[in-house]
Order: structure tokens, then sequence, then C-alpha cells
């Protein structure tokens, strides 16, 4: 089985049509998609369009969730506005869980939780990998062998003491944010490329993965967050940073 996998799309689709358009020339046939896929001040509609269009699996990650609610924060009430009814009901559908083949479980952060990390723990304000006895421990007795998540916009790969693989293939739409919940941290890949993996699976092990990070447009990503009042996202946009004292 190869599997694009592609996580955190946050609105973005000058990055989703460059990551599809990538897969495609790929010649990579089967897409799978870890949520997070409308909250940002950018184009979420039109994100939302295009993965029903191109009927891509998808999980449902906590911004998904939070925006079928009602919307939690100015990102998540953003996307709301713009969505029409149906487009709502449909992120409030998607399951949290997605099976794509025997061993391999697909979620957003965690299996029994879409917001918290798995791979990653805060230390001096700033998401940095996790050891990997912490990891397992909070996995549990999670019976499949790759595990695909997203969450912290960060890629990552790691394989466990007991054989199971995790993946994150990174943010596609949003390279950094910063989040003031206790405790307050940010999380920044450091460019401000489009990212999404590739993986290989046979019989419920992963022979191959291929981590990208994508030249885009993201000047006029970072453009579009400025005409909705966003320079944080426009800093991000641009950098794969956050503005430093704000």
């Amino acid at each position: 089985m190869r599997l694009a996998v592609i996580a955190d799309i946050h609105g973005n689709i000058l990055a989703l049509d460059a990551v599809l358009a990538n897969i495609d020339r790929r010649g990579v046939r089967d897409i799978l998609n870890l949520g997070d896929v409308v909250s940002g001040p950018l184009r979420p509609r039109d994100c939302a369009e295009r993965i029903v269009a191109r009927r891509i699996p998808t999980v449902r990650g906590n911004h998904d969730r939070w925006v079928a609610e009602g919307g939690a924060g100015k990102s998540d009430a953003f996307a709301l506005e713009r969505l029409d009814p149906a487009q709502a009901a449909w992120l409030g559908a998607l399951p949290p869980l997605l099976e794509p083949a025997p061993g391999v479980l697909a979620f957003h952060a965690r299996p029994d939780d879409d917001n918290t990390y798995l791979m990653e723990e805060v230390a001096g304000g700033r998401l940095l990998p996790a050891a990997g006895d912490t990891v397992a421990a909070r996995l549990g007795a999670t019976a499949a062998r790759v595990l695909l998540c997203g969450h912290s916009h960060l890629a990552g790969l790691m394989r466990l003491d007991d054989g199971r693989v995790l993946v994150n293939p990174g943010s596609v739409g949003c390279p950094a944010y910063d989040d003031p919940t206790p405790p307050a941290h940010v999380s920044e890949a450091g460019a401000p490329f489009a990212r999404y993996a590739i993986v290989e699976i046979e019989g419920a092990v992963l022979t191959g993965c291929e981590m990208i990070a994508l030249p885009y447009d993201h000047a006029g990503a970072a453009a579009q967050a400025e005409a909705a009042s966003r320079p944080d996202w426009a800093h991000a946009l641009r950098t794969g940073r956050m503005p430093r004292g704000g």
C-alpha cells in the first residue's frame, strides 16, 4: 500500500492545491487526511470543497469538531462564517478514527483524544519530541502497528521499542502557531513549506516513509491572512515561526 498522508490544512487552499498536485505527479492514488481542514483566516470553504470533491478519507480534528460545534476561537469562527450548513455538518460527522488497512490506525492527535499531543511535549515554551517510553505510555495497548497522527504540525517518525511505528506528516497549511493554553507554547516548523508524507505499508509493517516539504505560494497565503487582520498568521506563513514577543 502506498499512501499519501496529509494533515492540518487549516484553510490554506494554496498549500493544499500544491500538495495535491505534487501527489498526483508522483502517481500516488490513495490519500488520507488527518484532520483540521478549515480553521484559519484563509479560504476554508475552498478547502472543504476540495477534500469532498476528491473524496479523500478524513478523520475529524479538534478544530473540525470545534467549528462544527459553533467555533471555539477566532480562526474557528472565521471558518464557520464562510462554510455552508452542509459543510459544517460534514465536519462534525467525520470519524475520529480510520483504519486504512489492517494494523494501521489513523487519528488526529491521540486515538482517544483529538486535542492532546502524542509524539511531543512542552519544554521551555516550545513543542519538542517526547521520549519513546512516554509516547508508548500515552498509546497504551493500541493494537495497530502503524499509527498515523497530526495535530502538532511537526513532521516526525518514531519507532517504539515494541516495534510500533508512528508517523506525523507535518502540516499542509500552518507551519507555526502559538497555544496560550497552560503551559503556553509555540509550535514552529521553521520554514514556510507545505508538508506531507508518503508511506509504504505491507502487512501492517512500514516499509518506507518519505517526508516531503514543498515550496508553494506562501507569500500569497500570508497576504490572505493580512487581509483578514491576522498578522500573526501572516508571519507564520512567511517564515515558519511565530513573532517574537507577541
